[in-house]
């Protein structure tokens, strides 16, 4: 049992009360209401259970007669980390207005280190918070950071394809750590290894999941005994089994049938919970998973509550899919609708749309038990993380859903969506012409507008009236009809994950925007994502930086667009308009973008209203151009139009090297304060 006291200033008028939103581990939020004598000094007290390792957060809320009419927003929540010992905490604190901060984008797999094992770890994380605390950042934005293990092949390396919503990947193990193994010829050729590994370019992923996989098999079979049989394991196992029982027993039968896909398994193909916690508790193999995850989930609570202590906000990642091939497809399959795919109308990343290959969700059975599954997710993220990105937040309001066996993008179709009669088709003036439209999937004689019909030959035969018919209802369908209709549906979805932690919540709300997505992200104080060369006003080339609201998140560029550089060398004319009337300089725009003007664009993003200023670390290393690579095409990410991209971006400075390079550092932090962030 604890004992927390509370005590704020806040200034309320009559009918206003404070309360605490307050969270321990990854128990759902309670509120501990205040009291006041004097309308200004609220008080309180919680009395509760709580582990001796668990993180307790917190944010404060202004009730109005009872009803929620404020709450600290897009700022770390506060943080008490319990004492050894100690049951009483007395909490003095200030209520927390929204400030504009300054941070990172990148991968964990990206970072390099002198140290390193060919690919960043959860290690690597602790130096690059110590990087921005000295550069005068407070946030760091990774990628998913979950196990994709389905085929030890280099297509595993799409970190949004994951097999598990819990588990780590093991690359991201900091293999220091675990400690050194006892046989030294063994030892020596690991090292041999880790150097040649680490002098790569890029990620060589087989060859280095392959080593550090082996290692780990190595430390466990020296270490795991006494490992597995410690308090600490057992209080992780206690917390955690209902998924990490599942995931090891999945881990272990994918490698001995040979296959991701458990209909294929000739046994277990089908979940049964007796059945794999019987195999669990005989089986030697699935102790080495849980080993491997106590490991990374001790790496990552320790660089997440570094990052806490610091006052950095770190940000997790949320992918929209699961992967037909994961655990979460094979024990809970009720949850999905199997026989179709997630993807993406098309815009400015594909023009023929995109097909993940993810199943979508069967959001009725989830709004049967109060969307539990998703709530179960955040809490657990909720350790670890500050703040999270919904990757693809659309997906809430309406999923871009292709029918199986289809692979093409434009043969999706918006679900939920309120399809059309003919009769309907037809009282806009024009024929019902089949090859213009999609059949409902569930409901027989209703149709849906393909997206692309337009570009069909049938519209192209059109008279001039029938292609303007087919146009209202094409502007209709799309852009109108289903504004109130999506918007209850995320109203059923969102508020249960926004309340359910308090991280800093924030979509990515790029693409076929509907007008309710905003509406509904301002109401839940969700940040949407803003980029300058990806406008969300119709008809403009470039976002007017002065006008981004203060509930979002800015960048210059992210994991799915080229970087700063590798935009401006795509279309010189386009750099030109942006040289001439973005940044204000007559003349004729450089072919390549120099340090002197990326640091002006960069500068020109810390000055707007975003709360958080998150740019990747190519952008801020092209400030330097003796720091920043040579070749900006190089340091791209992912190309979405590329189903089989490989993932395998790294650094090509040291973070060693990065910690002192003091004049750069300073330059950064200069710039940071005189921008007011």
């Amino acid at each position: 049992m604890i004992k927390i006291s509370f005590k704020v200033e806040y200034y309320t008028k009559w009918g206003e009360s404070i309360a605490v939103h307050l969270s321990i581990g990854t128990d759902a939020p309670q509120i501990v209401r205040l009291s006041t004598d004097d309308g200004r000094i609220w008080k309180g007290c919680f009395e509760g259970k709580a582990n001796s390792d668990d993180v307790i957060t917190y944010r404060y809320a202004v009730y109005n007669y009872g009803n929620l009419s404020r709450i600290e927003v897009a700022v770390m929540p506060h943080v008490l980390f319990q004492r050894r010992g100690q049951k009483e905490y007395r909490q003095d604190d200030w209520w927390q207005d929204i400030r504009k901060v300054a941070g990172v984008a990148v991968p964990v797999f990206s970072l390099r280190s002198e140290e390193g094992f060919g690919v960043g770890d959860f290690g690597d994380l602790k130096t690059l918070i110590k990087w921005a605390e000295k550069t005068g950042m407070n946030a760091i934005q990774i990628l998913p950071i979950n196990d994709t293990t389905i085929n030890h092949e280099w297509t595993d390396s799409y970190p949004y394809n994951s097999i598990s919503i819990y588990a780590f990947h093991p690359q991201y193990m900091d293999l220091r750590q675990l400690g050194e193994l006892k046989d030294r010829k063994l030892m020596k050729e690991f090292e041999r290894k880790r150097r040649q590994l680490n002098a790569l370019p890029q990620i060589d992923y087989v060859a280095v999941n392959n080593a550090k996989r082996e290692y780990i098999r190595l430390m466990y079979e020296q270490e795991g005994e006494k490992v597995l049989s410690s308090t600490a394991f057992r209080s992780f196992f206690k917390k955690n089994a209902d998924w990490l029982r599942p995931y090891a027993a999945f881990s272990y039968l994918r490698d001995e049938f040979g296959t991701a896909d458990c209909r294929k398994w000739p046994k277990f193909s089908k979940y049964n919970k007796e059945e794999i916690t019987e195999l669990t508790e005989k089986c030697e193999g699935v102790r080495l998973y849980y080993y491997t995850q106590f490991n990374l989930h001790r790496q990552l609570l320790d660089a997440g509550n570094l990052a806490r202590r610091k006052g950095i906000i770190l940000k997790g990642d949320i992918p929209i899919g699961i992967s037909t091939e994961s655990v979460e497809a094979w024990t809970e399959p009720f949850y999905f609708n199997m026989n179709s795919q997630t993807g993406a109308p098309p815009d400015t990343f594909c023009a023929d749309g995109q097909n993940w290959g993810f199943p979508t969700y069967n959001w009725d059975v989830m709004e049967r038990d109060g969307y539990q599954w998703w709530m179960r997710r955040m809490q657990k993220m909720a350790e670890y993380f500050s703040a999270y990105r919904i990757d693809h937040i659309l997906g809430f309001f309406r999923i871009w859903q292709i029918p199986q066996p289809h692979k093409s993008g434009l043969m999706g179709t918006f679900a939920p969506a309120l399809p059309m009669s003919v009769e309907e088709i037809e009282s806009y003036g024009m024929k019902f012409h089949e090859e213009m439209f999609l059949p409902d999937t569930k409901r027989k004689g209703l149709y849906h507008p393909r997206i692309s019909a337009k570009d069909e030959p049938t519209y192209q035969s059109l008279k001039k009236e029938e292609q303007w018919a087919f146009n209202k209802l094409y502007e209709q369908f799309f852009f109108q009809r289903h504004n109130q209709f999506w918007y209850e549906e995320a109203r059923k979805k969102l508020p249960a994950l926004t309340r359910s932690t308090q991280m800093i919540v924030c979509g990515e709300d790029l693409g076929m925007v509907p007008q309710c997505v905003p509406w509904l992200m301002n109401e839940l104080n969700i940040l949407s994502l803003e980029i300058q060369s990806m406008p969300k006003e119709w008809g403009t080339e470039f976002g007017w930086l002065p006008n981004y609201p203060q509930l979002s998140v800015c960048t210059i560029s992210s994991h799915d667009t080229p970087t700063l550089r590798g935009w401006w060398e795509e279309d010189h004319a386009r750099s030109q308009r942006y040289f001439n009337n973005m940044l204000h300089i007559d003349g004729e725009a450089p072919e390549k973008a120099p340090g002197w003007m990326c640091e002006r664009i960069i500068r020109q993003h810390l000055e707007c209203p975003s709360a958080l200023c998150i740019l990747t670390i190519q952008d801020w290393l092209s400030i330097d151009e003796e720091l920043r690579f040579p070749d900006a095409s190089a340091e791209r990410i992912n190309v979405p139009a590329n189903p089989r991209h490989y993932w395998r971006y790294r650094m090509h400075l040291n973070l060693e090297d990065l910690l002192e390079a003091t004049k750069f550092n300073s330059g950064i932090r200069n710039m940071i304060d005189d921008c007011g962030r």
